[in-house]
């Protein structure tokens, strides 16, 4: 996609995903045999549902038919959110991401698994699991000192206490009801 359409695509779009307290996150324009597909990537701080990236598909499509910002070759629009492995990039992505295990490469070379604890305008708090049965360590990584990161997907996550007493409560109240 040239410059020039990446542009006017982004000035085009961002008003109508801004109304939408959304933030715009990636335009991509991609052939697909005699066609192409305009992705648009969008994420906020509380996740995005799918009937919202449906409205939001038919404002863009709205937007898009009455513009010539496409040009005359067929097109497939598609509005989505960033997937679970996407790489964390802006301030806002490592805000998201407090509480998830990450990896991270670092300059000074080799790789980090750590729980984000809290983040602030130059880097971040971890938590950096304990190996064979010691406990897990703190540590701070300015942003500067990444390479690149991205969320680890946990599938078996041990609760902590606050996540075991919120599950306590709600099952004194199943059967209560």
């Amino acid at each position: 996609m040239s410059t020039t359409q990446s542009e006017r695509l982004r000035g085009l779009l961002e008003p109508l995903i801004a109304a939408r307290d959304l933030d715009l996150e990636e335009i991509e324009v991609t052939p697909a045999g005699k066609r192409r597909v305009l992705r648009i990537v969008v994420d906020s701080d509380e996740g995005v549902q799918l009937d919202e990236c449906a409205a939001l598909s038919r404002e863009a499509s709205q937007v898009l038919d009455d513009s010539d910002v496409m040009g005359g070759t067929p097109y497939t629009l598609e509005v989505t959110s960033p997937g679970a492995d996407r790489p964390l990039t802006e301030l806002r992505h490592y805000r998201r991401a407090v509480g998830r295990l990450i990896k991270a490469q670092l300059h000074e070379g080799g790789e980090l698994v750590a729980r984000i604890i809290a983040v602030d305008d130059s880097g971040l708090d971890l938590e950096v699991p304990g190996v064979k049965g010691r406990k897990p360590t703190a540590r701070r990584v300015s942003f500067d000192e990444i390479v690149k990161a991205r969320v680890e997907l946990e599938f078996n996550r041990k609760s902590d206490k606050r996540d075991a007493q919120h599950d306590e409560k709600i099952d004194e109240n199943k059967e209560e009801a």
